[in-house]
């Protein structure tokens, strides 16, 4: 067989992915058939791999595999011809080969073709010996052989067939891609995948309407787009609410868009969910070979995904785009594996100043993170993802434990620091939040009043009965509520009022204009401060870099500060010591506590 015929059967063979799977009983079956045909106790389905035979199906053999060299059923596949051969001592090439050695004397084997005749291996019948085979015997073999096929080619149309929609699957769209890459390398295409609708779409609708209105929307959408990409092009269904298709070749990309936009606008207006749907695409430009067929279908669910956010509907792939997602995965991977080993994880501790008694009366406690591969990731990029994302909720459990680790270690020292934590609207979400921290406190034998729960306003206002409920059991254990990045949300008056917070610390942004000679920004935050303090929070400033802002938020009665005009974050080992400094104790007392509002 001549090198490319040899490596377009192996292709083939690999492509219906049967090499190394499990045992089937519906090719089992047929296998039994042909010994009992031929009253021998041998029988398999032989596929001849590059240098084995491996059995898919056997009867009467321990093995799963045999050499290839002098097998007969390699010169099957080779051929797509039956062979008989009635004693392989006497055959003048076969006599000295492995199975002949073994004790095999009777071979007949069919062959497995596929459709477009590359020849897959062989149903074989051995026996231990000489015999012949009859025309009815034989005729029997490549009826069974032909079974096997069919099997076959059932199994590989179930894998690469979505049962709902009938169109080829991802699977077959990830072929179809390498074919073409092979037959016409450095062809430019544009692949295109179409989104039917968002996912907290699909979720609604799943709830009001039930699964079933989600298949006949995909029924229904799969035959609107057969019909506009007409007989001669392929539309696969390559995830639940996502095809995928082709351009032409010769297409180019001012005027493709053009027809996808059209087609796009057609099939939203013909669903049945249209009013209820936001239809997107996103296009991905390709040159055939040169890059991976996964990698494309990968590419085309990023540039939907940012269809999905874009008023246009369609998204071409973006690179810078992707980087950043990739960036995230990378991200989120390695802070998963951070929070197992816990190694590469820290606290450090922002000192809270009291201005009237220019007196360090507390700390904040920051999430540092210094990754062996990484380097350092700021918590700015770090945190808003791991936020939205199941990691949120070890991650609070990492920062409490160490957080009342450290303040019972200072305790021992003699020194009452108080700690603020931070949680997320995610930690909002836990039944279990107040349990566990009330457990964390009583592990550690903090009291506490000892610990402060920062949350920001957006966090509280994304399921508010939810969040007050939660804040509200915290409050009642004595832990202090603060509410951070003040001015920044969408709290209303009414809203704060009833908030069982004790504390409100003013974002940084309203903090930076007091270096200016902005009336207008000075008068905002002095206006905040005074509000604040009439509802009965305590007030703290986020961010205070200068001193002149330290003297001005002290003439507008703000209570507290931190910020780097005190000190930056410290190192636990290092807060002890600053406070001595900054206090002024020679001998350090406990500190205060600070006020309750």
């Amino acid at each position: 067989m001549r090198a490319y015929e040899e490596a377009a059967r192996l292709d083939a063979l690999r492509q219906l992915r049967l090499l190394d799977t499990s045992a089937s009983e519906n090719f089992d079956r047929i296998t039994r058939m042909a010994g009992q045909i031929f009253g021998l106790p041998i029988a398999a389905i032989s596929l001849t791999d590059t240098d084995r035979q491996w059995f898919k199906s056997r009867v009467g053999i321990t093995h799963d595999h045999i050499a290839r060299a002098k097998a007969p059923c390699a010169e099957v596949a080779e051929t797509t011809q039956g062979l008989v051969i009635p004693d392989l001592a006497a055959d003048g090439f076969y006599a000295n080969s492995p199975l002949a050695q073994s004790g095999i004397r009777f071979y007949a084997g069919a062959p497995l073709i596929t459709r477009e005749g590359h020849g897959l291996g062989s149903l074989c019948v051995l026996g231990a010996e000489p015999r012949t085979a009859s025309p009815e015997e034989l005729a029997a073999l490549t009826d069974l052989a032909a079974m096997v096929m069919a099997q076959i080619d059932l199994q590989h149309a179930v894998g690469r067939i979505d049962p709902v929609s009938a169109l080829p699957n991802r699977f077959r769209f990830l072929e179809d891609l390498d074919d073409l890459a092979r037959d016409t390398p450095g062809e430019q295409r544009f692949v295109v995948l179409l989104d039917l609708a968002r996912a907290d779409q699909l979720n609604a609708l799943i709830r009001v309407m039930g699964a079933g209105y989600i298949e006949t929307l995909v029924k229904e959408s799969a035959r609107t787009l057969r019909e506009q990409l007409g007989s001669a092009r392929t539309l696969y269904h390559v995830a639940a609410t996502q095809f995928a298709f082709l351009s032409a070749p010769g297409a180019t990309m001012p005027g493709y868009l053009d027809v996808v936009s059209a087609g796009l606008a057609v099939s939203a207006a013909g669903s049945i969910a249209r009013f209820v749907t936001t239809m997107a695409a996103g296009i991905v430009p390709v040159t055939l070979g040169a890059i991976r067929s996964q990698e494309i279908l990968r590419a085309a669910h990023s540039a939907a995904q940012d269809a999905q956010a874009k008023d246009s509907l369609i998204s071409v792939y973006a690179t810078s785009n992707d980087t950043e997602y990739r960036r995230n995965i990378v991200l989120l991977s390695a802070f998963g594996t951070a929070l197992e080993d816990g190694a590469s994880l820290r606290l450090v501790y922002q000192p809270r100043i009291d201005l009237g008694s220019r007196r360090c009366v507390g700390a904040e406690a920051l999430l540092r993170w210094n990754d062996p591969t990484l380097g350092d990731v700021s918590p700015a990029e770090f945190v808003p993802i791991v936020e939205r994302t199941t990691l949120a909720k070890p991650t609070t459990a990492f920062v409490l434990d160490t957080a009342l680790r450290q303040l019972a270690a200072w305790q021992a020292c003699g020194v009452s620091l108080p700690l603020s934590i931070n949680i997320s609207a995610t930690n909002l979400d836990e039944d279990g939040l107040v349990a566990a921290i009330a457990a964390a406190l009583d592990t550690h034998n903090v009291a506490p009043d000892m610990l402060e729960v920062e949350v920001t306003e957006s966090a509280m206002m994304e399921n508010s009965a939810q969040s007050l409920a939660r804040l509200e059991a915290l409050a009642a254990t004595g832990v202090r509520v603060a509410i951070d990045d003040f001015g920044t949300g969408h709290s209303s008056l009414a809203y704060l009022q009833t908030l069982p917070a004790s504390v409100v610390k003013i974002d940084k942004s309203f903090v930076d204009p007091l270096n200016t000679d902005d009336a207008r920004s000075r008068t905002v935050i002095a206006t905040m401060i005074s509000l604040s303090k009439k509802l009965g929070f305590r007030v703290v400033a986020e961010g205070v870099e200068t001193v002149g802002a330290v003297d001005t938020l002290t003439r507008m009665a703000c209570d507290e500060a931190q910020g780097y005009v005190f000190a930056r974050p410290l190192e636990a080992q290092d807060v002890l010591p600053w406070i001595t400094r900054f206090n002024g104790d020679d001998q350090m007392p406990p500190l205060p506590h600070r006020k309750a509002a």
